[in-house]
């Protein structure tokens, strides 16, 4: 029960952190989230098998996590939940692509191995992207800047509502947990069959919950439409943000300056 707790103030801890005061959290919105996606889009579109291409973009995360005053072992640590997932995407690849692309010394290193690493690293990239703009922008203001840069309403709508009800579910699933703990004495009560009646109960518990708070919205006037306190407006900080990290993405994307500076010590070594 108190890790179902933990995960949940740990989700809704990265909305906290967008409300400090910091040259990055005083960005536009739109400025973030434009800059985010150009970043994802230049990483993903490297090759399979790249990798000191990559590794320049991690200049990105690290400014962004000083700038914002992040706290980077969390951002880590939530990343580290996920990358189960890339992992076993990517690990089967040394078992498909078995052709060496490169010498370590004596070891030959497959291509499998090669595009296993390039995907992780991509993971790690992407991920802290996204973690990065929520806990400088929060949530209900990236939906809000979804919705302003031409994102049907519906879906801006969707996905807030989509975010929030994860708390509603995660409340829920801890009361469950809370009153079967209770209740559980020498292991009993805590089997199969009893946990899939908590299955039962939780989603219908949810949606009754969720079905009283639509209604409490709509009794203070809630209309489908995203609203803040801030006003968006365009400056020139937010212009020469977005102008000078896509500039140096794109840089970034078109030479290879990890290669370039290897390239560049061997030949004053020689």
């Amino acid at each position: 029960m108190a890790k179902i707790d933990t995960s949940f103030l740990d989700i809704g801890y990265l909305d906290t952190l967008a409300y400090q005061d910091s040259p990055i959290q005083r960005l536009d919105p739109r400025v973030k989230l434009l800059t985010t996606l150009v970043f994802i889009v230049l990483v993903v579109s490297f090759d399979k098998y790249a990798i000191t291409g990559l590794i320049p973009f991690v200049i990105y995360p690290v400014v962004m996590v000083a700038l914002g005053n992040l706290p980077a072992g969390f951002i880590l640590k939530k990343m580290l939940w996920a990358a189960p997932f890339a992992f076993f995407i990517g690990i089967f690849n040394p078992l498909l692509d078995r052709h060496i692309l490169l010498y370590l010394g004596p070891v030959g290193i497959s291509g499998g191995w090669v595009s296993f690493a390039s995907i992780m690293l991509r993971f790690f990239l992407t991920v802290s992207a996204a973690f990065i703009l929520i806990a400088c922008t929060g949530f209900n203001t990236v939906c809000m800047a979804l919705e302003k840069m031409g994102v049907p309403k519906s879906l801006a709508t969707q996905l807030l509502f989509l975010y929030r009800y994860i708390f509603v579910l995660g409340e829920e699933a801890a009361r469950l947990t809370r009153a079967r703990s209770l209740r559980s004495f020498n292991g009993k009560g805590k089997g199969i069959k009893v946990f899939g009646h908590m299955i039962g109960q939780l989603l219908l518990r949810t949606l009754d919950r969720a079905q009283r708070l639509h209604t409490a919205m709509l009794c203070r006037g809630f209309d489908g439409e995203i609203r803040l306190v801030r006003t968006l407006s365009l400056g020139v900080g937010d212009l020469a943000f977005f102008l000078g990290w896509t500039g140096l993405f794109i840089l970034l994307r078109w030479y290879n300056l990890t290669q370039m500076l290897g390239n560049l010590v061997t030949e004053l070594i020689r």
